[in-house]
């Protein structure tokens, strides 16, 4: 992700969430070199952005902030094939643990966590505002 990639990631993130970032938030993460790794999915044919995913890594563990795939696209693998990838490269890279929070109403995000080995660890309450909500969080050991 550049600065660049920002006008269609805030359309995504606008379009995603109830209570979506900030572009300067995202900013941070583009200039927080060596714990944020910002990364987007984009179509080759068009250079059209498809998706993102924020991730920490902090040692050997990985915290996945943001991921959203464009409301036309979803559905497609998209998102799996992002986590995928991060999983893919964090366990090449000695990453021994994910984790991440999901609003529990998100049936969705939380089937391909699933399949992809996330559990429950945890439950932040009202975590979530816009609507006020908990966030499950889920964990994978790699």
């Amino acid at each position: 992700m550049t600065e660049g990639d920002l006008p269609e990631v805030m359309a995504i993130e606008g379009a995603s969430f109830p209570n979506p970032w900030h572009e300067v938030t995202f900013r941070g993460e583009i200039q927080n070199e060596g714990i944020s790794f910002p990364m987007v999915a984009v179509d080759f044919a068009t250079r059209a952005v498809l998706g993102y995913i924020i991730y920490w890594l902090i040692r050997d563990e990985i915290q996945v902030n943001n991921i959203a795939v464009r409301t036309d696209f979803r559905g497609r693998g998209i998102g799996e094939a992002v986590m995928r990838l991060v999983l893919d490269n964090a366990g090449l890279a000695g990453v021994r643990f994910v984790s991440l929070e999901v609003r529990v109403s998100n049936m969705p995000a939380r089937s391909l966590y699933r399949k992809l080995g996330f559990e429950p660890i945890g439950l932040r309450k009202d975590y979530y505002s816009h609507p006020i909500e908990d966030a499950l969080v889920l964990g994978l050991n790699l």
